[in-house]
């Protein structure tokens, strides 16, 4: 089994899904790091349509900005689900941290993990150039952050149409 998996894809892709059955092939306790926070009812209920279609198996840590530290804390307790490092890196954006920092931070922690990780992340530079500065910046900063977390990965997939294309590994 690979011990850090990197699961990639556009919106809705069936990344997730892929994610949550590469998590419980481990056939170890299952721990859930949620880095997306409930700001707005539509974030809520994709919060809710998650947790419904993982189940009651799942232990759920809340974890929108020290995702190092969240794993570190969690190392050895089973294997985590990381879901997800767009909405992570989005969250260090607004919150205004270094963004390049803490994903060297959170590579290192990777690299030492006795535990497995599996990483869910977003492709999304593939579409039309963000008109904002703004929106540019996260397009740039998450494919940058997307190829560091895929060079300390053993396995990298790539899901389209619920369809898992594995590209590294």
């Amino acid at each position: 089994m690979h011990k850090r998996l990197l699961v990639t894809g556009g919106a809705k892709s069936g990344k997730s899904r892929y994610a949550e059955d590469a998590a419980r092939a481990f056939d170890l306790p299952l721990v859930y790091i949620a880095t997306a926070q409930p700001l707005d009812g539509e974030m809520q209920d994709r919060i809710l349509a998650h947790q419904a279609q993982r189940g009651p198996i799942w232990q759920t840590e809340e974890e929108p900005l020290d995702l190092s530290g969240a794993l570190r804390r969690s190392d050895g307790q089973g294997v985590r689900l990381v879901d997800c490092l767009t909405l992570w890196l989005s969250n260090l954006l607004m919150d205004e941290r270094d963004w390049d920092q803490e994903t060297d931070a959170l590579c290192g922690v990777l690299l030492t993990q006795r535990s497995p990780v599996v990483l869910v992340t977003n492709e999304v530079g593939g579409g039309i150039v963000p008109v904002s500065a703004l929106g540019r910046h996260y397009r740039d900063a998450s494919g940058v952050m997307n190829q560091r977390i895929a060079a300390v990965a053993d396995k990298v997939v790539l899901v389209t149409c619920g369809l898992p294309l594995t590209l590294k590994g």
